[in-house]
């Protein structure tokens, strides 16, 4: 698949998550993350490291038991910052964001699809959340001002974009000086055989399009970014493994932490 093949594929399957009935509390199948027998959204956040406090924090559907990780762990969030969320989807990671920059701050989640927009954008306003919005648009070309934000944070996002640089080209275009990118994605750590490379679900499931630390390491340094720290998680070996079961893709993939600095 082409690039604009990629992306018709990931935003159909996300606008479908976003439509898809909460009532039950499960992710969908073959979401980004989320296998047939997914567990409770709940308990799948808590896997990947949000506490109860977390949870009871958000409105209800922010939650879509989606990523790989929790950004905020590493981002070190304080009072009266501006973030950005790249691939914000209902909201989860914003609305903790927010909690946390205090009415003083500014929360800005960034999503191609409609769907997911209209989910966040209802979830904010049921919980009145007024130093968060939410603006459509693609990471490679982010529909923000230069010098924008203090802190970036992304959830299993990136590895769904095809052109991963420019993504980091634009996350240093609208950083301030001394800015921050605080993400948790999938990365290779080993060659995927190609029919798994082409499979539609492991691309939309955030598996497919994993690239390697090396590889990260240098778009993020061909841009511009300093004290750039990557750190693969081998305790999500488990957790990857329950995304396509009897696949193998646990030794091919592994959840990371991502970090670096605009000088």
């Amino acid at each position: 698949m082409d690039s604009h093949d990629v992306k018709t594929l990931v935003r159909t399957r996300y606008g479908s998550i976003a439509e898809a009935d909460p009532a039950d509390g499960r992710a969908p199948a073959a979401s980004c993350c989320a296998p047939t027998s997914s567990p409770d959204a709940a308990d799948k956040a808590r896997a990947m490291g949000y506490s109860d406090a977390d949870l009871a924090a958000v409105p209800d559907g922010a939650n879509l038991g989606l990523g790989c990780g929790n950004p905020r762990a590493i981002a070190a969030l304080r009072a009266a910052e501006t973030v950005i969320d790249l691939g914000s989807g209902a909201g989860f990671d914003c609305f903790l964001a927010a909690r946390a920059v205090g009415p003083a701050g500014k929360v800005v989640g960034i999503d191609m699809t409609h769907e997911m927009l209209a989910k966040a954008r209802d979830n904010a306003a049921r919980i009145g959340a007024a130093n968060v919005e939410f603006r459509l648009g693609e990471l490679e070309h982010l529909p923000v001002a230069d010098s924008f934000a203090d802190v970036i944070l992304s959830n299993c996002v990136i590895n769904l974009v095809p052109d991963h640089q420019q993504v980091f080209r634009e996350a240093f275009r609208v950083l301030k000086p001394g800015g921050r990118l605080a993400i948790s994605d999938i990365v290779n750590i080993a060659p995927l055989a190609p029919e798994l490379r082409g499979d539609a679900d492991l691309i939309c499931g955030c598996m497919a399009g994993a690239a390697p630390v090396e590889q990260l390491h240098a778009w993020l340094a061909t841009v511009g970014f300093d004290r750039i720290d990557i750190t693969v998680k081998p305790e999500s070996r488990d957790l990857i493994a329950s995304w396509a079961p009897g696949r193998g893709i646990e030794d091919c993939v592994a959840s990371a932490f991502i970090q670096a600095r605009k000088p």
